[in-house]
């Protein structure tokens, strides 16, 4: 009968969490407005409105349209701008030679590599005769190079003036050889004036190695090559600051703070209002009154007056893990910071909702449940050919209004008149569950017990 019960109220969970979520399921509701192109819409979450969140990693956060149906939606913490390191490396350069009269469309050659790749000598698959060499290229090591190369920058020796055109190809095995395309090279001369373009452009891939195979004529004899390469990234988004925080002194040169709820804290500031204030201290937190402290960061704060000016340090850095209370050890030795506890301001990084806009407006973004589950998606899964210049393009969405706190979830209203198929089909299927689990209970009651 254990396994009975057990059977029932598994039945019972799963037809339970098909009920849908509505707004009054959430303490808090506030209005959106949208605008530009959707139909996904970007809002940036106001501090304000993450405070209301009683999940730390804003799994009860929800957007609804005017009928109460929930919007798919995903969390992005990185922004819609992206930033771009550049370095310029040298790389080394191995000759390509082939017969005069080869037919081959590459120089068949012999390599020799150390265990990470890197090129230590190049030669002819076969023996040439003197003379009858010609240089046909250069193969490039670019096994160092970890980003994508963007530009190829070379030089080569002052006789060989004029255009130089020859095919670009990337290699990761020296065996397999894809075409970037064709570059070209230049050092003119006319009348008094000179003319070097020494780039070329890359598509902005990586690769281990890259084939120079001139065409038409013979290689010149570099006497530089360079890879430029650059590496892309999504920006964080920025950081927001809280109000003052109250705290309160738990003994002397020890303070505590309660936070509004468990927060991903990135960056503390102590207001140090006396001037000519000294603290070294020690930063801890934790999640639970319960808990113990765990230490998280510390420093030195101080407000000093130099030449007529104060001087300030006042803020930690800490890696971002949730705490709900932080505590302040301070080395009195450097004066303290008074009776009463310093105000504290936190910041967290500021996070983007992304939601696809189903049915009629205005959209409603609820917060404020422990006991939801997560249901946002992962970027790419809602914008199927995402890209943070896509994102960058979207709609957006603002708040349109003051917050709305409601004390608990409010009790959903009666069912208008008329059938409810849905909830008589939920029924259904759960009596009918109940009716065969019961029979199956009823057989085995039934059955006679086993001799021994």
């Amino acid at each position: 009968m254990g396994k009975l019960s057990v059977a029932v109220l598994g039945l019972c969970t799963t037809l339970s969490a098909w009920a849908q979520e509505t707004p009054a399921d959430f303490t808090t509701q506030v209005p959106l407005t949208v605008s530009g192109e959707g139909p996904w819409y970007r809002l940036e979450l106001p501090l304000a409105v993450q405070l209301s969140a009683r999940q730390a990693d804003l799994s009860d956060v929800r957007v609804f349209n005017a009928a109460g149906e929930p919007q798919a939606y995903a969390l992005a913490r990185q922004s819609a701008q992206l930033s771009e390191s550049r370095s310029v490396a040298n790389v080394k350069w191995f000759p390509l030679y082939a017969a005069a009269d080869a037919s081959e469309a590459a120089p068949s050659v012999r390599v020799q590599s150390s265990a990470n790749g890197t090129l230590v000598q190049v030669q002819p698959a076969s023996q040439l005769e003197v003379g009858e060499e010609v240089l046909r290229g250069w193969l490039l090591d670019a096994s160092a190079i970890k980003a994508p190369l963007q530009q190829l920058i070379l030089d080569w020796t002052s006789e060989r003036d004029g255009f130089q055109r020859f095919s670009i190809e990337a290699s990761d095995d020296l065996q397999n050889w894809r075409s970037w395309g064709d570059g070209q090279v230049a050092r003119l001369s006319f009348a008094d004036e000179r003319v070097e373009q020494h780039e070329v452009g890359l598509p902005g891939q990586s690769a281990r190695y890259v084939r120079l195979l001139w065409k038409g004529q013979a290689a010149p004899v570099l006497t530089s090559a360079q890879l430029e390469s650059a590496s892309v990234h999504s920006l964080p988004l920025p950081l927001v600051w809280s109000q003052p925080l109250a705290g309160s002194r738990l003994k002397a040169g020890e303070y505590s703070w309660q936070l509004p709820t468990g927060l991903n804290v990135e960056r503390l500031r102590i207001d140090l209002s006396q001037p000519n204030s000294l603290a070294p201290v020690t930063l801890s937190g934790r999640r639970e009154s319960n808990q113990a402290w765990q230490p998280l960061s510390s420093g030195l704060l101080y407000r000093l007056t130099q030449n007529g000016q104060d001087v300030v340090q006042n803020e930690l850095q800490l890696s971002g893990q949730t705490v709900t209370q932080l505590k302040l050890d301070v080395d009195e030795r450097g004066g303290g910071l008074g009776v009463e506890a310093p105000a504290l301001s936190f910041a967290v990084r500021t996070t983007q909702l992304v939601f696809l806009a189903r049915g009629e407006p205005p959209f409603t973004l609820a917060l404020g449940n422990p006991s939801v589950q997560g249901a946002n998606l992962p970027l790419s899964t809602l914008i199927p050919d995402y890209s943070v210049e896509r994102l960058a393009g979207l709609g957006q969405a603002k708040v349109a209004g003051p917050v709305v706190v409601v004390s608990a979830p409010a009790v959903p209203a009666p069912a208008p008149a008329g059938t409810n198929w849905k909830k008589l089909g939920l029924w259904a299927v759960l009596l009918l569950g109940v009716a065969a689990l019961g029979a199956m209970a009823y057989s085995l009651l039934r059955k006679p017990p086993v001799k021994p």
